[in-house]
């Protein structure tokens, strides 16, 4: 049983970007919006501006930028199925952020490399280097 928002009244923009699952909670949704990382046709908002259907928003997370349509208002966060139903994303913002997916994957993780003490195999090597040096 979906709970929509009746379109004329409309509803605070932190309130919709955590229904859309755009952000975990209120209160991320609310720190990015006052941080200028959520922008309302074009305008920087403020968290309590009211959002109604038709508002274009363009929405920083990271390094990705989402440029979105909303479509429908829902006071509730159900699973990512709905909320992909409460808007809908640029063709060129999609194909933007997928690029950006693959470039990441490409360039693989910084944390790869192993951690901690050196194995026995690379302990040698270091020796051999440096007393090769001296």
């Amino acid at each position: 049983m979906s709970t929509a928002v009746q379109a004329s009244n409309g509803m605070r923009i932190d309130k919709w970007l955590w229904a859309a699952r755009f952000y975990k909670s209120r209160s991320l949704a609310r720190q990015a919006v006052e941080g200028g990382k959520v922008r309302v046709n074009g305008d920087r908002v403020k968290p309590s501006r009211v959002l109604r259907p038709g508002d274009r928003l363009l929405i920083h997370i990271g390094v990705y930028e989402w440029d979105v349509t909303v479509l429908a208002l829902s006071d509730r966060r159900g699973p990512a199925s709905e909320a992909r139903q409460l808007y809908l994303e640029d063709e060129a913002s999609r194909l933007r952020r997928q690029a950006q997916v693959a470039e990441r994957r490409l360039l693989g993780s910084p944390g790869a490399q192993p951690k901690g003490r050196p194995t026995k195999k690379s302990r040698r090597m270091i020796h051999r280097f440096t007393q090769a040096e001296g």
